[in-house]
């Protein structure tokens, strides 16, 4: 049995080591093999309800969002699939089905 740690990505069980490195063949992530797992990699981000949000995460919208500069509206209970976490204000980078790409704020979504 091989003593290297799964993938940190996508948890896959089979690494190797390429000169100093750690090589996920499933998804294809490097990593070093002094990396903590404890460190986070991005911005932690929160959802309404308090639940941690990760980008390719699918969230529903709890309020009716004006669109700025249009007449659209996006609705309550809208389902966004595999959102991108971002810094800023609007901490969310989608695209939502029949309006394109936004960015949202976390405050107004909850985790499906």
């Amino acid at each position: 049995m091989s003593d290297l740690p799964n993938c940190p990505e996508c948890d896959f069980e089979y690494t190797y080591e390429d000169r100093g490195m750690l090589v996920c063949p499933e998804c294809g992530h490097e990593w070093s093999k002094d990396a903590t797992d404890d460190t986070p990699t991005g911005p932690v981000v929160k959802d309404a309800n308090g639940n941690e949000l990760k980008s390719g995460d699918t969230v529903t919208v709890i309020k009716d969002l004006k669109v700025k500069g249009s007449s659209t509206v996006v609705k309550v209970g809208t389902k966004v699939k595999n959102i991108r976490l971002v810094e800023g204000d609007h901490d969310i980078d989608c695209k939502i089905p029949g309006i394109g790409a936004m960015q949202l704020k976390s405050e107004f979504v909850k985790k499906a």
